[in-house]
């Protein structure tokens, strides 16, 4: 008896532990640099939208539904994470939808004390249900971010993204649409998808015309390809921020590169492990990477697909993978150095986060400490 009371006090205070640390990490400031607006929708809303609009769903019942969009117990898999995506590309059936679709991501990361955040879309997945103008998408992602943003305070940048299974001519519309519509919101573009079977080569023509044209470039590469892709990813698009990167840790070079660039990782741990492209948290190359001193940032990817928060990966890093508060605190300071925002803004949001991070001990001296290469 006395030795379950003390297996049971045990269980206790390690449920007390996770759950004092989610409340740190909840309270914490913070900024999500890599967040897909297509794997950010509410299942509720699905439901809603659904029934409104008529879609065949394999059930209405949110807790039926949800293997269907949401990884759950599943063998870890990329093309089986993507799946989820063919279901969630039918929702945006309206201007209505979309922009729903929209102001509840950004709600969410405001309630999740996201005080900076970048979402990424792909206007031809939210315009072909409908058939609709690619760029009138675009103008209702605007109008709604817009107004969102004004409501809760956390300052939101739209990033357009490119398909790597897509064509060329595809992409040079994207482009197109990334530049008519640069400004405050519209930061930058982004490639993504199966870096495998669809080399980065192919589309540095738009994304060279991009980068001449002042928008940011980020990329999806070492997730699940090697560290070549990351090289091509700099090299070739002139990449400033990598999404994932992970498997930059296989090839000192392309570490040496990074580091030499200043070339900013958005790092996704859940989503990592459900994709496999880490075969289990504890094995996450993220510690090394801070090790090493690149500028690495967390970030959610797919909050809805993956189940989580921004609150639950600063966790998962500590309890899981192994870092220390005071990563994230280096975290947070990267993702401000390498947010798309204005040039103009950054100041703001440096001293903003300044300002918030003094209420938590040790934060402010890790914040304040000099990037690498500056």
């Amino acid at each position: 008896m006395k030795q379950q009371v003390m297996v049971d006090s045990h269980v206790g205070k390690s449920t007390r532990l996770k759950k004092s640390l989610w409340n740190w990490a909840h309270a914490l400031p913070k900024i999500d640099l890599h967040r897909h607006l297509e794997g950010s929708l509410r299942l509720s809303t699905l439901a809603e939208i659904a029934t409104e609009h008529g879609i065949d769903l394999p059930s209405y019942d949110i807790e039926k539904l949800r293997p269907y969009v949401q990884f759950t117990d599943e063998q870890p898999d990329f093309h089986r994470f993507l799946e989820k995506f063919k279901l969630l590309r039918r929702f945006y059936t309206s201007k209505e939808a979309v922009q729903r679709i929209a102001r509840e991501a950004v709600l969410d990361a405001a309630h999740d004390n996201i005080r900076y955040l970048e979402l990424r879309f792909n206007p031809i997945a939210l315009a072909r249900v409908q058939n609709f103008p690619l760029a009138d998408v675009v103008e209702w992602e605007i109008e709604a971010i817009e107004q969102v943003q004004a409501e809760t305070g956390t300052r939101t940048c739209l990033i357009l993204q490119i398909g790597r299974d897509g064509s060329v001519e595809l992409a040079e519309e994207i482009v197109d649409l990334a530049i008519a519509y640069h400004g405050p919101l519209v930061r930058g573009i982004d490639l993504a998808g199966y870096e495998v079977a669809y080399p980065a080569a192919r589309f540095k023509k738009p994304f060279t015309r991009a980068q001449a044209a002042g928008l940011h470039i980020t990329v999806h590469a070492g997730e699940a390809d090697g560290p070549e892709s990351v090289r091509a990813a700099v090299e070739i698009l002139g990449a400033q921020r990598i999404g994932h990167g992970i498997h930059a840790i296989e090839n000192s070079d392309v570490i040496k590169l990074l580091y030499k660039r200043k070339i900013t990782l958005e790092v996704c741990p859940t989503s990592n492990f459900q994709t496999g492209a880490v075969s289990h948290l504890t094995l996450h190359p993220i510690l090394d990477l801070f090790r090493l001193r690149l500028r690495v940032t967390i970030n959610t990817d797919d909050p809805s697909v993956s189940d989580t928060t921004l609150s639950d990966e600063y966790a998962i890093s500590i309890n899981a993978v192994g870092l220390q508060k005071r990563d994230i605190y280096h975290n947070l300071r990267n993702a401000v150095e390498a947010a798309f925002i204005p040039e103009e803004e950054r100041p703001q949001l440096r001293e903003r986060f300044r300002q918030e991070l003094a209420a938590f001990p040790e934060a402010l001296m890790e914040f304040n400490r000099e990037l690498p290469g500056r």
